[in-house]
Formats: C-alpha cells, structure tokens, sequence
C-alpha cells in the first residue's frame, strides 16, 4: 500500500519504551510497549501475554516487539528505553550473551534493529516517565492472563 510505504520511507525519529516481566522466573509474563514520536506524543502502546518465560527473556521479546512496531512508522532513527541493564547492555555490545535461552532472542532484537537508520539504547529506571506506563501494561496483561503477584 503507499500509505504504509510513505510512512516507513518518512525518517522520523521515535522512542520505544519496553518492558516485560515474569510472575516467577521463569514464570507466566508478559510485555509492555510504548512507542512515541521525536515529542514524545504516544502514537501505539502494545500489551501482550508472552505465556512462560524468565524476566530477561520477556524484556527481549518487547524489545523485539518494540522494534517491529516502530518500523510500521520510520526507518530513521530510534531511542530503545528499557528499565533492563542486562538487555541494554548486551545491545550495546557491553555484556556478552552467555545464557542460551537469550542467544537467538537477542539475535533477533540485533536484526530487527538493522531496519533502522540508527538504534540508540538506553537504560532508565522503571518508574521514569513512559516506563511507568510500559510496565503498568505488563502488570494490566498478566492480570487478565491470570499471573498472580506483579511482575
């Protein structure tokens, strides 16, 4: 369709915030995505059960989310913020992936992110701005899924 071609083709620089957790690890879990533009205007918020996973492997799997819903509006550059220090840093090349369940989620995330002119990852803590509501999405997802506790 054009209209989606002229959207992805429109270098617009966003913000993706992920989240996601796990009630156990690993537990039942969940992902939380806010995606807003260069100011800060939401344009999508995604909130999905994931079923079963570790915490590390449901903050791939928004990254990863994050990442296919910000390449429905650009190809330009995207700011990844997650509240996930082990994440960001192995997307940065800090860490090495050394657990074997995150090995082909992190590759996927690194591929995803090649859509993109540039991808940028930053760590903040949970409860800064539009994590905060990222992270209320993981909790409202693994509530309806039945999870008990908070992620």
């Amino acid at each position: 369709m054009a209209g989606d071609r002229d959207a992805a083709a429109a270098p617009r620089t966003l913000t993706v915030y992920t989240d996601g957790g796990a009630r156990g690890n690993p537990g039942p879990a969940a992902i939380g995505v806010v995606v807003a533009d260069a100011r800060d205007r939401l344009l999508r918020e995604h909130a999905e059960s994931i079923g079963e996973a570790t915490n590390n492997e449901a903050e791939y799997r928004a990254l990863i989310k994050g990442l296919e819903i910000a390449a429905g509006f650009t190809r330009g550059p995207v700011t990844c913020v997650s509240d996930s220090e082990l994440v960001t840093r192995q997307m940065r090349g800090e860490y090495r992936v050394r657990e074997p369940r995150l090995v082909p989620l992190y590759k996927e995330a690194r591929a995803r992110a090649r859509a993109f002119e540039a991808v940028e990852f930053r760590s903040l803590p949970r409860l800064t701005g539009r994590l905060r509501r990222a992270d209320t999405l993981v909790n409202d997802a693994l509530d309806e899924a039945g999870g008990s506790g908070r992620g």
